[in-house]
């Protein structure tokens, strides 16, 4: 028996008065139908938090996948128009699903201030630590020393452009600081954490510089403990970041005119089919961003 075709119900005018609803072939996009890359979370209401353009704290906000909305693991799905962003010609799709997690980047690089010449330090090298060098050496980051567990991670970190790596073992958060000083040659003025570890959120305070600023990306425990009277004696601002806002247009201008290349944090591709597989990899550590392809026809890099 053949599987039902998707249905696309349409109000329909017949003739005058003569409205009939029917089920019409869902349209393919024809040659001037817009690629789009969709910023997953849409406001519901123009909160306080809408009109001062910090959307993303709204406590109403639909965010795809995050229960109980639904994500967009589908062949066919709607979305605020507001929230979709025209991708230009040069753009590939991939890069364009690649910039949910640039945004992060972006988002914590702004809340940190990074400009030219800041020496910058990111706690670990997973996607979203990847991303907030890439942004942080785009926005003029002098030199990004990055710190994991992982050698691979790492050796990652070195491709997309990091000036110095540390791996960490089993060094007490002051001796991660010291090697990170060492390393730059002076305390960073701004340090992005990205693993939410209690360690190397203490690190990351020894570590900043004096007047400079801790952003914590990366989401742990509630309760943590942290050196705060030595951050707060040195004014070392920390700072939160919850997802992002107000980055696609940046993102899409930095991917078009080349300054970031997201295409290295790809590893693995799987076609809808095996989202299941895809999910497995990504769960066991075996990639970095892992692809999932909803459109049949679109399954190349």
């Amino acid at each position: 028996m053949a599987a039902a075709k998707p249905e696309n119900l349409s109000l329909v005018v017949h003739g005058p008065g003569d409205l009939r609803l029917e089920n019409y072939p869902i349209p393919e996009p024809g040659p001037n139908g817009d690629r789009v890359a969709i910023e997953p979370g849409a406001p519901r209401e123009a909160d306080e938090f809408c009109k001062i353009g910090r959307y993303n704290l709204s406590p109403t906000i639909f965010f795809c996948a995050t229960p109980p909305d639904d994500g967009n693991l589908c062949r066919f799905y709607k979305h605020n128009a507001n929230f979709c962003y025209k991708l230009p010609d040069n753009v590939t799709f991939e890069e364009g699903a690649l910039i949910e997690p640039l945004s992060v980047g972006i988002h914590a690089c702004r809340r940190a201030g990074v400009t030219l010449g800041h020496k910058v330090f990111v706690c670990g090298a997973g996607p979203i630590g990847l991303v907030s060098l890439l942004v942080a050496k785009a926005m003029g980051a002098s030199q990004v020393v990055v710190t994991d567990l992982s050698a691979s991670r790492l050796s990652k970190a070195k491709e997309v452009g990091a000036d110095f790596l540390l791996q960490i073992s089993n060094e007490s958060p002051q001796e991660i600081a010291n090697k990170v000083e060492g390393l730059l040659g002076c305390k960073p003025e701004v340090t992005i954490e990205c693993t939410g570890v209690e360690t190397s959120i203490q690190a990351g305070i020894y570590a900043t510089q004096s007047g400079g600023t801790l952003v914590l990306v990366g989401l742990g425990s509630e309760m943590t403990s942290v050196p705060l009277v030595h951050a707060a004696t040195r004014e070392v601002d920390i700072k939160g970041v919850f997802r992002y806002c107000n980055t696609w247009p940046m993102a899409i201008s930095m991917l078009a005119s080349k300054s970031v290349n997201v295409k290295p944090l790809v590893t693995h591709r799987f076609p809808l089919e095996k989202a299941l597989e895809a999910f497995e990899t990504s769960k066991k550590g075996l990639g970095l961003k892992v692809m999932i392809k909803c459109d049949p026809k679109d399954q190349n890099p």
